[in-house]
């Protein structure tokens, strides 16, 4: 097949997990002797979208990669008081005040539409990562005329899912692909639509093995037992809530535990004795960080679908996560490898049952590989993306589609 993928940023650089999950469906389908395309920005960084990449086409790992440059970056000074307005408040706005919000949201790339039109129809389908950004909204509204499309929404319960503004493209795929089944089922609610559908998941590496010892070497924690955060140091993403709880539990208990937290950092983190950040690291640095912690900590309000807790888990790592998360309580219960909480009182328990018993950890680490072995194996992740690839490709530009659920997926 010759499959584009349409995505707001590509890189090794790059840090995000919807971002990731494009680039290792890319390169994996490459490797499957796929002609695999990108187009995308040359920005590395979401917050202003600042041209980073070179602009033009290039081939990395095999897949041909466009970055198209961003025409004005994100000013957050007109963006922040927008978000809010248009975004994050109880009141609907309208049409043409959510357009400048997306504009404004960006990334503005203003090759995108034009690209699309002249080059679409040469693939046997497009598939357009995350819902929210003008990549997706601006050409998936293009590329449906043209060609089969499918729609990965990596979607949350947030309030920009429900701006009118997404009306019209939600129901434009010809397929949709979901992370999860809470994914699947937000999204049937938001976009009541009846087209092709499957709950896809993202592969991970299980024969991974990370190296403690190296990541202690590298990171002032040294022998203490630590619980470990991988991700956005984002208010949105919890990490202040985390820090608050961790805080807490630290002055509340007499011991030796950290906190650890691999991610970059939009808004840092105040210095605490306990609490050892370290930024952005590589992959092998992330693995090794996973292998020598108590247990990882995924605080997010709003997920789609959480990698580094199926990483985890591949690694036998226990889990303590946001109850107030649909999507991560669903895969705690799932699973059986974590255990959700809400609110500080439940995360004070949660860490001492696991810091006070020395089988609880192991036993969830264990009950996570299972279900990581079972629903996440990139060769299933795989087969069942390429089935919902062609199914797209055979419903393309049929009247009035409905909602089917074709049991493509894990």
């Amino acid at each position: 097949m010759r499959v584009l993928f349409v995505v707001q940023r590509y890189g090794p650089e790059v840090a995000g997990g919807a971002e990731a999950a494009c680039r290792d469906l890319a390169t994996r389908l490459t490797r499957r002797g796929h002609e695999v395309e990108v187009l995308t920005s040359r920005a590395t960084s979401y917050v202003d979208w600042a041209n980073a990449y070179p602009e033009g086409s290039s081939v990395e790992d095999g897949v041909t990669v466009h970055r198209l440059s961003v025409e004005h970056p994100r000013d957050p000074r007109f963006f922040g008081p927008l978000n809010g307005r248009v975004a994050w408040s109880s009141g609907r706005s309208p049409m043409f005040l959510q357009r400048e919000w997306m504009r404004s949201q960006g990334p503005d790339l203003p090759g995108l539409v034009p690209w699309l039109e002249a080059n679409a129809a040469r693939f046997d389908v497009a598939v357009f990562v995350t819902y929210l950004y003008a990549t997706t909204w601006a050409g998936l509204r293009v590329a449906a005329g043209l060609v089969p499309t499918v729609l990965l929404p990596a979607a949350h319960d947030e309030p920009p899912l429900w701006l009118t503004l997404f009306d019209e493209m939600l129901r434009l795929p010809s397929a949709y692909a979901f992370l999860t089944e809470e994914e699947q089922l937000l999204v049937e609610r938001r976009a009541r639509v009846r087209v092709p559908s499957a709950v896809l998941g993202l592969g991970v590496d299980l024969d991974t093995a990370g190296d403690a010892a190296r990541f202690r070497a590298s990171c002032a924690v040294g022998d203490r037992p630590y619980l470990l955060y991988v991700g956005r140091l984002d208010p949105g993403k919890g990490s202040d809530e985390l820090y608050d709880y961790f805080t807490t539990y630290r002055a509340r208990r007499d011991s030796r535990l950290a906190l650890v937290v691999v991610g970059e950092p939009v808004k840092p983190l105040p210095p605490h004795p306990d609490v050892f950040t370290t930024g952005f690291v590589s992959d092998e640095l992330k693995a090794g960080a996973i292998a020598g912690c108590e247990a990882l900590v995924m605080p997010s309000y709003f997920e789609s679908f959480s990698i580094v807790l199926v990483e985890a888990w591949a690694q036998r790592r226990p889990a303590l996560v946001n109850g107030r998360c649909e999507v991560l309580r669903g895969q705690a219960r799932r699973s059986g490898g974590a255990l959700p909480y809400r609110g500080y009182a439940e995360f004070e328990a949660a860490v001492d049952l696991l810091t006070g018993d020395a089988r609880v950890g192991p036993a969830l680490g264990a009950r996570g590989r299972a279900y990581t072995e079972a629903r996440y194996r990139w060769d299933h992740v795989l087969d069942h993306t390429e089935s919902l690839l062609r199914i797209a490709m055979t419903r393309h530009r049929r009247a009035q589609p409905r909602l089917v659920h074709h049991e493509v997926g894990p």
